[in-house]
Formats: C-alpha cells, structure tokens, sequence
C-alpha cells in the first residue's frame, strides 16, 4: 500500500488524477497500469466494493465475496481508492483497503488527508505532499492562485431534491451511491425497496437508465414487499429490454424460495413445463416454469455436485465434482411395470451412454438433450454422445484453452446437433459434431464463463451467457437481422442459465432464480 496524504490544495488530487490518466492509457505497459479507481467521496464500504467489483469484472456483493474472488485471481492489479477522508465509512474501508494491500499481487493507492493510527500500523509506503522534496515552491504558488480562481468563478450547485427511499420513481432516478448509504443506516424495510436494493448490490449501483434499475429492483423483490412496489416498479420499467414474469428470491413462502440454484435445466416428456434446480447441497428439486412453484424432488441427493442436465426417457443426468454421472427418473415420472418392467431390468440406452460419458468428464460442465449428453473436461475439451452410439467413445474437441466451465446443447433440426461450451478463457464456441468447429469464438470477454442456455426458436437459436462478473447476454440467432443482444445484471453472481420454451430466460444465482421475458 502506498499511502498519499497532505494538508487540503496540497495537489493530492491533480496528482492522482495525472497518475490514472497515464497509466490506463491503451499501451501502458503491465507494470504500470491502473486496474480500478473510485473516489471514495460519500461512499460507504458496500458501494465500494461494488464498484471495485465493476472494473475489475467479478461479481462481488460484499467487501468478503470480493476479497475471496480476488485471492484466487493471482493476476497483478492496481487500485487507486481518493478521498477517503470524505467517505461515509472511513473505518470501515480502511480496514478493506488494507485486506486488498495484503494479497501479494495486489497494490493499493490510498489518500487521505492525515493518515490514522490503523493505517501506519499497517506499514505502508507514505507519500506526505506536504513534504519539501515533493514541491516547487513557485509553481505550487502559481498553481494555488490558479486553482483559487477556478474556486471564485464557479456556480455552486443547488441542493439536490430529497430523497424518498418509499417512492421508486424517487429511488430509481437518484445518485445510487447515496441510496445505498441511506438504505444501509435505514432500519424499516421502505415497502421492500431497502432489501431489494442491498439484494441487488453493484447490479443498481452501476451507471444506468432509471427503467434497467427499476427492472433490477422488481426482480429481486420478496413476496413480503408492499403488493404496490410490483405494479410501480414494472410501470418503471417499461422501457427496460426484458419483462419480469415471476422470481423467487430468499426469504420467500408463498411460494417458497427453492434454494441457492446452482444449475437449471427444463425437463423434457411427461415432465415438460418443469425445471430440475440443483442446489449447493446436491439436492435437485422440481418447480414449475409457469410460477416456480414446487413439483417435487429427486429421491437422492448428490453430494459434491456441479451441474445437473435433462436426458431422454424422462431423466435427469447429476455430475459431481469428482467426474462421477448419475441418473435420476424424477417422482411424477411414470415407470414400466409387470412384464415390460421386467424386460427393461438390463442397462438402459442411456445407463450406458452415462457410462461412457463419465470417463472424459474432468470439469462443472455438462448438457443433455433428449438424445445426447455433453461433458466437459479442464484441459478445455468437449466430449459429445448420443443415444444411438452410446457403445461408443463419441466425438471429442478442444475448444477451449483452460477448463470448460459451461455447456449447452440444441437440437434445431431433425439430425443436426449444435454444441455451445464457455470456458475459462472468457471464449463462447459453437461446435457442430460432424464438422469442424469454428475458428473464433462467437463471443469472448476478459472473464470467466458461468453458465450457458441454449433453445431452439421458429427459425432459430436462442442463446444466453452468464459471465463471472455478473451479466447476462441474451441473443437469438437466425430471427433477428441486427444481431441484438439484450443484458441483464441480477445483481448476484450468475450460476446457472435455462433457455425455455418460446424465448423467456431463467435465472439463477445463491439468492434468487426469476423468469425473465424478452420485451
């Protein structure tokens, strides 16, 4: 950590603002390039880890879930943190700042006017521009005069209107940064606004229309809201790209919340309109896609599990962390009985497909249809089986540099088979398995693929990408001339994806799963 302190009009300012500007210029070279800047003025320690969490493209709700994001990012990153004398928790941040200033490959500009105890206990560099050797005595008196000058001549900004943390007109068109602060001190729930808000964390606090913040607010709305905020937020929201059609977030009864969704998948024959959603503790549970509300469970949970994915014959295959497949014939599925019963005691097409899939299965990825099973591996290959070959050893490829981390399977066509896998290396890649995979990634960021979902539409695919720092990119291909590609931030970290029938996009995360429509 280096320290930058002074008297005030001492040019902490115009210093730090000349050392980002020349070092986030395009060919700054690594060591000296600033990753994140937040001026720290009126924040509180939430807001700045959610705008930390922006720049640096994580998804971080909390200054913990940020610390534990970037200990296992060993990548060299630069912080600057002004004005944290003019911040709304100095203690607080401080204390933040100096957990960032303790990973190795972390380095951390803080300024404040005078240092605090806490702060020189922690052994920083310290730059006092007070100091001699840091000022030309004629220059900073020109420059004082300059700055003088400036200060006489400018219009001082009228008081902003106050703020009504009931109304969500009100909450929507304000400076989010002191929406936070006041929600974060406020002990009544506002009609449900103050839970959302701190539910939704950087997702509002983020530069934004006041209809995509509206849209964010109404998802994450518990069912023990005032029944107002639903209609006044969606009213809000009515230019926003998508629709809320229902959610389920924490806390909720009616119906219940069904756990931290780690994978969805929308299941097929007898149990089409349901969902299988896999919790954190293995369980997979069944919800109705129409209202999210409960339709049973699966009869054995799965400890250790990563991804879950509808197979043919009305069943759900569960991968778990050591590579290890399971299938499942969820309760309201029908089974054979008397002498067709009997008949079927063997393995079945898709026991053995399972099997054969399991021994290239190394990763969190994994997607079915009703007759192929994808698997992915951490060297970055996709391995791909069907029903009609399950005696085989499939098609394999690698796609990916680094670990698959997520897969989706679409079967547009009678015969044809489109792969989508995501990876490590922040690239989407489309695979047909009886060609060549294409050269490019048909999307690529600088983070981590989540989760993907694919779904077949009248004329063609649609496709949603969830990224390690919490967006959502939603696309259908074939149907739409200009390429559009609708975005959605829930605010948690995105876990899981399921493209349904017709276009809407499910949603997962440890707080909520929510239905979006396209508007």
């Amino acid at each position: 950590m280096c320290l930058v302190s002074g008297p005030p009009d001492c040019g902490k300012s115009m210093f730090l603002a000349w050392l980002v500007e020349h070092a986030t210029e395009p060919d700054t070279e690594a060591a000296r390039r600033v990753h994140a800047l937040v001026p720290l003025s009126g924040h509180s320690v939430s807001t700045v880890a959610w705008q930390l969490a922006e720049q640096l493209e994580v998804s971080a709700r909390t200054p913990g879930e940020l610390l534990s994001v970037l200990a296992r990012d060993p990548r060299r990153t630069v912080i600057v943190l002004p004005d944290l004398h003019e911040s709304a928790e100095p203690a607080r941040i401080e204390e933040l700042a100096c957990a960032l200033a303790a990973f190795a490959h972390v380095r951390v500009i803080l300024e404040t006017r005078v240092p605090s105890a806490a702060l020189v206990a922690a052994g920083p560099a310290v730059m006092d521009l007070a100091a001699p050797q840091w000022t030309d005595a004629h220059r900073y008196a020109a420059w004082a005069a300059a700055q003088h000058a400036r200060h006489e001549a400018a219009t001082h900004p009228g008081a902003q209107a106050p703020m009504d943390l009931d109304d969500p007109a009100s909450v929507c068109g304000a400076d989010p940064v002191a929406i936070t602060t006041a929600y974060e001190s406020a002990t009544e729930s506002h009609g449900g606004l103050r839970t959302a808000w701190l539910r939704s964390g950087a997702s509002v606090s983020r530069p934004q229309d006041p209809a995509s913040r509206a849209l964010v607010l109404w998802s994450a709305l518990g069912d023990d809201a005032d029944p107002r905020m639903e209609n006044e937020l969606g009213g809000l929201a009515r230019e926003a790209e998508w629709r809320v059609r229902w959610r389920r977030v924490r806390g909720d009864v009616t119906p219940p919340w069904p756990g931290p969704a780690r994978g969805l998948s929308a299941c097929r024959g007898e149990l089409v309109g349901t969902v299988a959603v896999l919790d954190h503790q293995g369980v997979v549970r069944l919800v109705s896609d129409s209202d999210g509300r409960p339709k049973g469970r699966l009869h054995h949970p799965v400890p250790g599990v990563v991804a879950v994915a509808a197979a043919g014959e009305d069943l759900v295959a569960v991968l778990d962390r050591h590579g290890r497949l399971t299938l499942q014939k969820p309760p309201a599925a029908s089974r054979p009985s008397g002498i067709a019963g009997l008949l079927e005691a063997g393995p079945s097409p898709w026991e053995t497909l399972t099997e054969q899939a399991a021994r290239h299965a190394s990763g969190p990825a994994l997607a079915g249809t009703s007759t192929s099973l994808a698997v992915g591996s951490t060297e970055g290959t996709v391995h791909v089986l069907t029903a009609k070959d399950a005696a085989t050893n499939g098609v394999s490829t690698t796609l990916h540099d680094g670990a698959v981390t997520a897969l989706a399977l679409v079967e547009p066509a009678e015969d044809c088979l489109l792969v989508y896998s995501g990876g490590q290396d922040g690239q989407v890649r489309l695979w047909d398995p009886d060609r060549d995979p294409l050269h490019t990634p048909i999307a690529e960021r600088a983070c981590e693929v989540t989760a993907l979902a694919a779904a077949p539409l009248d004329g063609g695919v649609a496709l949603a990408t969830g990224w390690a720092d919490g967006l959502v990119e939603y696309s259908v291909t074939g149907t739409d001339p200009d390429g559009r590609v609708r975005r959605f931030r829930p605010g948690p970290p995105v876990r899981a994806l399921c493209a349904l029938p017709g276009g809407d996009l499910l949603i997962g995360t440890d707080e909520s799963l929510i239905r979006l429509e396209p508007a």
